[in-house]
Order: C-alpha cells, then structure tokens, then sequence
C-alpha cells in the first residue's frame, strides 16, 4: 500500500519546471537581437559616420552691408500669414541688393498683404495661378517665381524659415569657395514642448542615417544625393540646365529629387546642419507630428509594400529586439540586448548635442523608432486607401497622381 500511495503521488504531484540553461531559453532572441548588434556596431564604424555633425554652417558676423545683388530669393508661400513677417525680416538683415521674390500660391488667409505692409526693399509678389495637372503645389510656385529671377543665383526658402545675420553671405562663400553648385541646410527644428525633443531631434538622426550627409557631399559618390528643401541656394544656369522645377514637378520629396538631379547632371552638392536658420513651425502634439512624418513617409519607400516590410523587420530589429532582449531574464541574451541599446544610444548623443538637449534623451531613441515605423505604416495605409499626400488643403490621391493629375481640395 505505501509504495502505491508513493506511486500515485509521484503522479498526481504538480512538476516544478526545470530552469533551462543560461542562454537557451529565447532562442529566437538570438536571431535578432545578434543582427541588431551588428548594425548598431556598423552604424558606429562607418567610415562615412552617419551618425556624426560634422557637417555643419552657422553665420561668422557680417551685417546689413554685404552686397547681395546676385542672388534672388524665391519664397512659395501658401497661407503663411502668421510666420511671413519674420521670415522677411530674417532676409532683409542678410544684406543689401538681395531680390525677394514671393510667390502667394493663392493664399485664404492674406499672406500676400502681410508682406506688402513690411515694406521690404527689393520685394516682388507674385500671385500664383491655380495648380495644373501633374505638378505638386510648392514646385508649381517654384516655378512661376523662376521665370522671374534674372540673377546668378537662387535661394529656395520656405515661407516658415527663419535666417538669422549673415548666414546667406556664409551659404554663398560655400558655395564659392568649395566649388559646389547647390548648398543645403537642414534648418534647426523647434524643439520646445514634450513632443517635439521626444520626436525632432529622432527625426532629424534619422533622415542622416538614410542620406548620409558625407556621401552625398562626395562628388565621387553620384547616387546618394540629398537637400533640405527648406533652404537650398544654387547656381540658376544649373537649375535651368537641368530642367527647372519641371524637371520634378510630381516630386512630393522635392529637396531630394532636386539635388539626385543636380548631382546626376556632374555638379557639386553640400548639404549640412546650422543653428543659423530656424524654422518657425512649432508641432504641439503627437498628432501633428504623425501627420508631417505620414504625409512622405511612404515616398521615402518608393510606395514599394517589399520595402515597407523591409523597413519593418530592419527597425523592430534595431529597437524592439534589444529590448525584448533587455527584459527577458537570461543574462548572456539580456547583456547582448543591453550593448546593443548602448551603441544605439551613443550613436544618437551626437545629435541631442549638437541641439543642446540633455543626454537623457538618449533613452527615448527605441520608443521613438518605433513611432516612426507606425508613421511609416500610417503613410502606407493612406496610399493604400488613395491619398498619397495631404497638405495645406491639397490632396495628391494615388489615382490621379498616376494619371499625371493632382487636385485641390477644400482646407
């Protein structure tokens, strides 16, 4: 009897689960939180330095003197009411001679008479006629401002941008003394309330992971090219030479599609950081951010559902694995998954730096990679549904754009 008493209780007894092997558990963890180390590693060793912000520009003094002349300015503005008098202000302390052409792409909110009550020397408003088929609304003012520019060169400038002294002088020396044919900002983003230090400065390491500023600086390099489109100056006769803004009329990432053209043709581009510009545009939630980043993101991928699902397993690879890793409670997998992050995270330290931003931001980089995947998704399943883009109360459906035809919609 006590040894059938034994048995049934060596069966009935509940089984304390035997702890597996340190390292053997999550396997499947290995399999990408070890390819995410090998990124993270090769982001670090580049020898291009993707990471980096050494490329930079800011203003070295000059004043109201400088003579300016041979620049003309083309501002498309569409409904900019609110931002255009600094934006004028900003040029008008570049220097003398500048010409200041501002194209009111049929404005609702009276843009146009905001300018004209500044009073600025050298201004010339234009008003812009309604969009034709085929063009996206900003290159269509771009180009009815172009066939009034009569100067060697061009400064692209958004409505909402702000310049600060002399960092037009600055651009124009670059482009002079490096021998280059189009010189690029990308402009200091606000980055005042939660949402915008949590996301902006992600958004601008992120756009120099994708377009690595030295490669696309090297002439010997014609495939990588980029531009910031909100401040770009170049030679005129190139811009012609290539085709003028009808070159890329449909383009909706226009600064990219301008610079891949310029340096394709055997010119010289340089694109790079500054303090000296600023934009005006302030994104005070979650939303709005959402909707700037959803509005190209799928462009960015050529609307290609293979690159999409690549861009999917390379980011959850990047900043999810590691993670997931970091958490699950067997050292060697968790130690691997805590290299990873730090690697991620002091790539990301030179960017919060050079914005002045405290380092603890670091410690948002893999929440904010993975917003930035749901915007890419979010922007796909837009396309998806028939709006490749939306902005200022215009709609680029996907139909229409195939066809060569874009719409307006009410705002």
């Amino acid at each position: 009897q006590d040894a059938t008493l034994t048995r049934l209780h060596r069966v009935t007894a509940p089984r304390t689960p035997r702890r597996a092997c340190p390292g053997t558990a999550p396997v499947s963890l290995w399999y990408v939180v070890l390819p995410a180390c090998v990124m993270w590693l090769c982001v670090l060793i580049a020898p291009w330095r993707p990471w980096a912000t050494d490329e930079s520009l800011d203003a070295q003094g000059g004043g109201e003197d400088v003579d300016l002349r041979d620049v003309s300015v083309l501002v498309p503005a569409r409904d900019e009411a609110a931002q255009i008098g600094t934006t004028l202000a900003g040029l008008r302390r570049q220097g003398r001679g500048l010409r200041i052409i501002l194209i009111d792409d049929q404005s609702t909110d009276g843009t146009a008479a905001v300018a004209r009550a500044c009073r600025i020397e050298g201004l010339e408003i234009v008003y812009g006629t309604p969009l034709p088929p085929g063009w996206s609304g900003k290159l269509w003012a771009l180009h009815q401002g172009l066939a009034c520019v009569r100067t060697e060169r061009v400064l692209l400038l958004d409505a909402d941008i702000e310049l600060l002294p002399g960092i037009l002088p600055a651009l124009r020396a670059k482009l002079w003394q490096d021998g280059r044919h189009l010189v690029s900002l990308l402009v200091s983003l606000r980055m005042d309330n939660l949402w915008e230090r949590f996301l902006l400065p992600a958004f601008v390491y992120f756009f120099k992971l994708l377009y690595p500023f030295r490669l696309s600086n090297s002439p010997a390099i014609p495939f990588v090219a980029c531009a910031a489109g909100g401040c770009i100056l170049l030679e005129a006769r190139v811009l012609r030479e290539i085709g003028g803004f009808a070159a890329i009329r449909d383009a909706l990432i226009d600064d990219c599609a301008l610079a891949g053209r310029v340096k394709k043709r055997g010119f010289h581009t340089w694109i790079g950081l500054t303090h000296s510009a600023r934009s005006l545009r302030s994104y005070p939630s979650l939303q709005s951010i959402w909707d700037m980043v959803a509005r190209t993101a799928f462009t960015q991928l050529h609307y290609s559902p293979a690159l999409l699902v690549l861009c999917t397993v390379v980011m959850l690879c990047a900043f999810a694995a590691p993670v997931a890793a970091l958490v699950s409670g067997e050292w060697p997998v968790a130690a691997v998954g805590a290299l990873t992050l730090a690697m991620a995270m002091v790539s990301y330290r030179a960017v919060l730096r050079y914005y002045g931003l405290p380092l603890a931001w670091v410690l948002v980089l893999p929440g904010a990679g993975c917003l930035f995947l749901g915007m890419t998704w979010s922007s796909a399943t837009r396309y998806w549904r028939g709006r490749r883009s939306q902005w200022k109360g215009r709609q680029y459906g996907t139909d229409e754009a195939a066809a060569g035809v874009l719409e307006d919609t009410p705002g």
